[in-house]
């Protein structure tokens, strides 16, 4: 866990809401916030893990029979760890910390502390 202004944390909160929704709002709005912009990074490896596990899911249902039963089990179970990771994210600025998501909250793409 990283150590937040909690002043500067309440008053980026709104924003650091939505960088686990839509990061692109974050990413613009909120560029002079530090807590703000950790969430927002977070929302972006989040977006951008999701979004590399779907084509991994793709590729890998070309493949006769294993190939469909995997990538039938990638495209139930990843959806659902991925709401969960929001979810995760949420509860963590609604109690105003900076704790990384599970497994990819150490990549940064955006510098914020």
């Amino acid at each position: 866990m990283i150590d937040i202004d909690k002043q500067e944390a309440e008053e980026g909160k709104i924003m650091a809401i939505f960088a686990y929704i839509i990061f692109l709002i974050p990413l613009f709005a909120a560029s002079d916030n530090q807590f703000a912009r950790y969430h927002t990074n977070q929302g972006v490896v989040l977006f951008l893990a999701w979004l590399a596990l779907t084509v991994a899911g793709i590729i890998i249902g070309v493949i006769p029979v294993i190939g469909w039963i995997l990538s039938t089990i990638l495209f139930s179970a990843v959806p659902l760890a991925f709401v969960g990771f929001a979810i995760y994210g949420i509860i963590n600025v609604i109690q105003l910390e900076a704790k990384p998501l599970p497994f990819i909250g150490g990549i940064t793409l955006i510098k914020s502390y």
